[in-house]
């Protein structure tokens, strides 16, 4: 079976954060599905831990390299599709790709993020908790 995984998701693990072992254990038999954009965003979300000091500019290639070992399927969005659950919901077009892969792929939803979990709720996509 399938879950659309946040890209935070992806960072908690390679992180190694405390959420990390609960990731590990709720996804066990599941396969990672996420929008084709989850490099960038993880190279995105890399670069603002590194200018609000959470991690060090040197360890951010090792920490995008521990993100790329985690076993993933990267799928094409409906941006159309996903662009209307972005104005529907007032979020941004990044979430919202992560929303429309799991409506389209009819399977569940992991994340950190309380807003998208919130949308997600309203869209009928069952959550990874």
């Amino acid at each position: 079976m399938n879950v659309v995984a946040d890209t935070n998701i992806f960072l908690a693990v390679a992180l190694n954060e405390p959420k990390k072992e609960w990731i590990v254990g709720v996804t066990s038999g599941y396969d990672a599905i996420s929008p084709q954009i989850l490099p960038y965003e993880i190279g995105n979300a890399l670069t603002a831990m590194v200018k609000r000091g959470r991690i060090l500019k040197e360890d951010v290639l090792l920490i995008y390299e521990i993100t790329q070992e985690i076993p993933v399927n990267l799928i094409a969005v409906d941006i159309k599709s996903a662009l209307e659950i972005a104005t529907q919901f007032n979020i941004y077009a990044y979430d919202a790709y992560f929303l429309q892969s799991a409506l389209s792929m009819n399977c569940p939803l992991i994340t950190l993020d309380n807003k998208m979990k919130e949308v997600a709720t309203s869209l009928n996509i069952k959550i990874l908790e």
